[in-house]
């Protein structure tokens, strides 16, 4: 029963630190009677480096970039940014329970992003290596995960509709080269909205599950 249910919780735009404290405490309460969940949020803006964190990963050496906080995150990866009008997905997964590993997981969030997009006519692709989807050489999707006790944390940030600019203010993912870019340069009409649709009908057939909004 518990692999044939996820519950999904539209949160929409909250602080960061609040999410990943409520993560974490889900996490550590979590037993084998406590079903998954997917948490889709939007976060106020702030720059959060992973565990893979490099010194040239950003450019200002202080705890701000330009009025923007600088966190550290329990989750793989290293430095990104969060920002209103960019779609974020916390999968609360027992990796164990569902009989998959990272890898498979990480496999199935590339697909899930993949064929969200082209069912909006957008093209993209993955890099060997570096994980996330890009299209047209450009990031459009980045992962930063996390395993305790056999379940995941943290998940997939995906650019929809929000400002850029303080990427430019990184490195994004530790890459000099790497560039960003959002579902609105490609279709300027869709809303995080039409996005989340999509993102729960391909999320319930990859997972083979039942998503009901809690």
């Amino acid at each position: 029963m518990k692999n044939k249910i996820i519950f999904f919780k539209n949160i929409g735009l909250i602080d960061w630190i609040k999410i990943v404290n409520e993560m974490n405490y889900f996490t550590e309460k979590r037993n084998s009677f406590t079903f998954d969940e997917i948490w889709f949020v939007e976060h106020y803006p702030i720059f959060t480096q992973g565990l893979l964190k490099q010194n040239y990963s950003i450019i200002s050496k202080n705890n701000f970039i330009n009025d923007i906080p600088i966190v550290t995150a329990n989750r793989g990866g290293q430095i990104t940014y969060h920002g209103p009008g960019q779609q974020i997905l916390y999968f609360l997964i027992d990796l164990k329970r569902r009989k998959i590993n990272i890898r498979q997981l990480i496999d199935i969030i590339h697909i899930l992003i993949i064929d969200t997009l082209k069912y909006f006519s957008i093209k993209s692709n993955i890099k060997k290596n570096a994980p996330g989807v890009y299209v047209n050489n450009k990031k459009i999707c980045s992962l930063g995960l996390r395993i305790k006790k056999g379940c995941t944390l943290h998940g997939l940030s995906l650019n929809v509709d929000m400002d850029l600019t303080p990427f430019d203010y990184i490195y994004p993912c530790g890459d000099i080269y790497m560039k960003m870019t959002q579902i609105k340069e490609f279709n300027f009409f869709l809303t995080l909205k039409d996005i989340r649709i999509i993102l729960i009908k391909k999320l319930a057939q990859l997972l083979n599950v039942k998503i009901i909004k809690k």
